[in-house]
């Protein structure tokens, strides 16, 4: 096979070219222009911000707001934009631009990642993709900056605007948000631009015009939101509901912190919206109840919308899974979600996909169980195991949240943590098909026969 068309098929050429820039953003931050003064760094903390930036995860090893120069929270920031906006979004962009040709295959690829239709204007579309978001995050910039009253001043303002709208979770400043954990305004804007990025590119857009449409006069044609969009909308919202309701209950209620009712509940709102794939946090992850953790886990590994900032197997994923168990239960022989049915390759892909996800953060755990509790007894370990299924999960949703486990990690932890931060971000299915570029469909079929199940 040749291999200059081996690595730029559609699904090699992202998962290479995510990989390049993972590599040379860790290099680019081990430079000493990258670094305060009196820090240092080494090669593999630097590949491992570099990761997780590019993957949008937030996930630190080291404080960023004071390990980092300006020019290295600067190359930190870039890596976000790239991995929120999409490595293939924006070299298809790019192929545009320079007015390069676009084969069909990647038109195809592209559109069933952002659009789930193959037949749309690949060029106009990503155009509207960047600067949809530009303007949102010079938007979510403003906003920040008025409603800390400078306190962020508007580089940090931006900043924390790029990476709540790329859904990566970095802040410059070593307790997240916590200092604004009763500011509604500062905590209504982070929610919104979190949630922007987290619904995906075209269910945004759609949902948009759909607003629009319903505001202006009478005589404009009325537009109405796909099925996939309601599905999309519509779980997320069950999941922000739900979620915050959960986390009211289980660690407000029960007193564990000295928190007025209203501040509790504008807490459980951003940790529900927050720990789906973004990141950020308004308490203290360490100082959670064990079922508020194990909920917040629940979220992360769901995670956001296809096409989107965010990781995890996704909302619609979810949504199929569940409707899929439903319609078992009632002997349906369709999977049905709303006003239509899901085809059976989308719950076969759903299947697969959860199973993937669960002998990989399954496998992770292991690996990581050995290399940071491996020589311990378990009467001195309790309370870890949780705490690195935690990382697990938040690393392969790319949620970026932690216990406080992330700098003690042992070198092959942090490896371990970099993988689960990659393939969550390109989406295991990726992979997958990455995967089937290896293989020759057989040319015959076996005789099947029922085997006992249960």
């Amino acid at each position: 096979m040749n291999i200059q068309r081996f690595l730029f098929q559609p699904l090699l050429f992202p998962i290479v070219f995510f990989g390049l820039t993972i590599v040379v953003g860790g290099l680019l931050l081990s430079l000493p222009v990258s670094l305060a003064a009196g820090y240092s760094i080494s090669l593999t903390n630097a590949l491992f911000t570099a990761a997780s930036a590019t993957c949008v995860t937030g996930l630190t090893v080291v404080d960023t707001g004071t390990a980092f120069s300006p020019v290295g929270q600067g190359i930190i920031l870039f890596l976000i934009q790239v991995g929120g906006l999409g490595i293939m979004s924006l070299t298809s962009l790019a192929m545009y631009l320079f007015r390069q040709r676009v084969t069909l295959t990647d038109r195809i690829a592209v559109g069933q990642n952002l659009l789930q239709d193959p037949r749309f204007h690949l060029g106009r579309f990503l155009l509207r993709i960047v600067l949809w978001t530009f303007c949102i995050e010079l938007a979510g910039a403003g906003l920040l900056f008025l409603t800390t009253n400078g306190e962020m001043h508007f580089a940090s303002a931006l900043f924390h605007s790029i990476s709540a709208f790329c859904n990566a979770g970095f802040a410059l400043y070593g307790d997240s948000l916590s200092r604004w954990s009763d500011n509604v305004p500062v905590n209504l804007v982070f929610i919104a631009l979190i949630i922007l990025g987290g619904i995906g590119f075209f269910v945004m857009v759609e949902t948009w015009q759909w607003f629009v449409s319903r505001i202006t006069p009478r005589k404009t044609t009325r537009v109405r939101l796909s099925w996939y969009s309601t599905v999309v909308l519509q779980t997320s919202l069950y999941l922000v509901v739900g979620g915050t309701l959960a986390l009211f209950i289980t660690e407000c209620i029960s007193q564990t912190h000295d928190l007025s009712w209203p501040t509790a509940l504008l807490t459980s709102f951003f940790q529900a919206v927050s720990c789906r794939t973004a990141g950020f946090n308004t308490v203290p992850i360490g100082v959670l109840t064990n079922v508020t953790l194990l909920l917040m886990m629940g979220l992360m590994f769901i995670g956001a919308a296809p096409g989107s900032c965010g990781g995890g197997i996704k909302v619609t994923t979810f949504r199929v899974l569940l409707s899929f168990m439903s319609s078992e239960l009632r002997g349906r022989d369709q999977t049905v979600i709303g006003r239509m049915a899901a085809s059976r390759e989308a719950v076969r892909r759903a299947l697969s996909l959860f199973a993937f996800s669960i002998v990989l953060v399954g496998t992770a755990i292991l690996i990581l169980s050995l290399s940071e509790t491996g020589s311990i007894p378990h009467t001195e370990a309790r309370g870890k195991f949780l705490e690195i299924a935690f990382e697990a999960v938040s690393a392969y949703g790319t949620a970026g949240l932690s216990t406080g486990l992330t700098p003690q990690l042992s070198t092959l932890g942090k490896y371990v943590i970099i993988v689960l931060m990659f393939v969550g971000r390109l989406g295991p299915l990726v992979f997958i098909g990455a995967l089937h570029t290896f293989k020759r469909r057989e040319a015959f079929t076996r005789p099947d026969s029922d085997l006992l199940i249960g």
